[in-house]
């Protein structure tokens, strides 16, 4: 099962970082792979989304709750698709630089091949995504939250032999 745990130093507020991980509508304008992302429904502390992934012969669709806790936590628990699980979470701390990010996710495809594809470069594949974010937040608030100091990775590559 593919773990990576991700912490960065950005010089974006927590409410900035929130505000971007939780616009989930706007996924498809920046993040690689997502291909298309639908709000079913949408409280002020609470979404569920189907985001689509596409990655290069495979397209699969997954639904989430998306729990919003401003401006520290969010928190993804999975509710249907082609996971047997998917465990995510973004949690953003105030520093004097900035923001910590600290950013969590782990799945394991019902699907043997997917899961073998998707494990071989499934590293590269989240810090890009990760990247993305941080981009967009460049995009939006300005270059000033050039990142303060090199990320801390912490990651596991070990899949499944399911």
């Amino acid at each position: 099962m593919p773990t990576h745990a991700e912490k960065r130093l950005l010089r974006y507020s927590p409410e900035q970082m929130f505000d971007l991980v939780a616009d989930v509508r706007r996924y498809p304008e920046f993040l690689p792979w997502c291909v298309g992302a639908r709000v079913l429904s949408t409280t002020g502390t609470e979404l569920v989304a189907d985001l689509t992934i596409g990655f290069k012969l495979f397209r699969e669709t997954f639904r989430s709750q998306v729990t919003l806790e401003r401006p520290g936590h969010v928190h993804v628990r999975y509710l249907n698709g082609p996971f047997k699980y998917l465990n995510n979470h973004w949690r953003f701390t105030a520093t004097p630089a900035g923001t910590e990010l600290d950013f969590f996710v782990d799945f394991e495809f019902r699907s043997g091949l997917l899961q073998a594809v998707i494990g071989t470069v499934f590293n590269e594949a989240v810090r890009m995504m990760v990247r993305a974010f941080e981009r967009r937040a460049m995009q939006l608030y300005g270059r000033a939250g050039a990142p303060v100091a090199r990320p801390a990775v912490v990651a596991s590559p070990a899949s499944s032999g399911s």
